[in-house]
């Protein structure tokens, strides 16, 4: 039996998600500009296919749009960067390293983190900001990456030990405090 189509209001049901879309598409770009008009294409393809939404989560079905409408952006205005995945056999775990959640709190830290985040490969800074930035759960990420929920948990696990690497990397010996507030695009 077909999922019929769930009515929604632009205003009421897409709009709110608006913040949570420009972060997404800032942190991906690295450009206030491009974020701005990825958003604005994507806020405009979700305005096209409202009636093809199918019910489930609004926020994450908006969010999807942002990813897709970023990365095809992405492609077409941008070199492709080579990107080299992350080898957890040949950078072990450090005891030393602070966790991200402790890497997170100090306000001072805050260019750190941001360098740090910017050193990673899209693929892992887009899971970490899902879940840490925007407190998406491993089941929302999923519908967004369009990926199985085991591969969101996997990619999470390696972004946020890259992440402490590239913190490890830039100097930083210190133990942070939790917070989200760091990752705040500037």
């Amino acid at each position: 039996m077909p999922q019929s189509s769930v009515r929604l209001d632009f205003v009421e049901d897409v709009i709110p998600h608006l913040d949570a879309a420009y972060n997404l598409a800032r942190w991906l770009t690295r450009n206030d500009q491009d974020a701005q008009d990825v958003v604005q294409e994507a806020f405009l393809r979700a305005l096209r296919f409202l009636g093809t939404f199918r019910g489930g989560n609004v926020r994450a079905w908006v969010l999807r749009i942002v990813r897709n409408t970023c990365y095809t952006w992405l492609h077409q205005n941008r070199p492709p960067h080579p990107i080299m995945e992350f080898d957890e056999e040949f950078f072990g775990s450090d005891p030393r390293t602070p966790t991200p959640e402790e890497a997170l709190s100090r306000k001072d830290d805050c260019t750190l983190v941001r360098r740090a985040l910017q050193e990673l490969p899209p693929s892992h800074r887009e899971v970490l900001i899902l879940r840490e930035l925007e407190d998406m759960s491993y089941r929302e990420i999923s519908e967004i990456m369009d990926m199985p929920t085991g591969t969101v948990m996997s990619r999470l696990s390696r972004a946020r030990e890259g992440f402490r690497q590239s913190l490890a990397n830039l100097g930083h010996r210190g133990t942070l405090p939790n917070s989200r507030g760091a990752l705040a695009p500037s």
